[in-house]
């Protein structure tokens, strides 16, 4: 069981895994609802959980987004 230094490495990485997927689909959320987007919280939806489930899927809808809002 990690003690000391590595405990502290796991738990910043693990708040890192749950940290980036919510402020991700909070600025995604923001961003539709300025641009009127009737779809905002899906997008936020889809964004969040495909960050916290697989990183990858998660940055290819917001890429979709990004490309989708224009």
């Amino acid at each position: 069981m990690p003690v000391g230094p590595e405990l502290l490495i796991i738990v910043v990485i693990g708040l890192l895994l749950l940290i980036i997927p919510l402020v991700l689909a909070y600025l995604v959320y923001n961003d539709a609802q300025k641009r009127d987007n009737d779809n905002a919280a899906l997008w936020a939806l889809a964004v969040g959980a495909l960050t916290f489930l697989t990183f990858f899927g998660g940055i290819l809808v917001l890429v979709i987004y990004i490309w989708d809002r224009e």
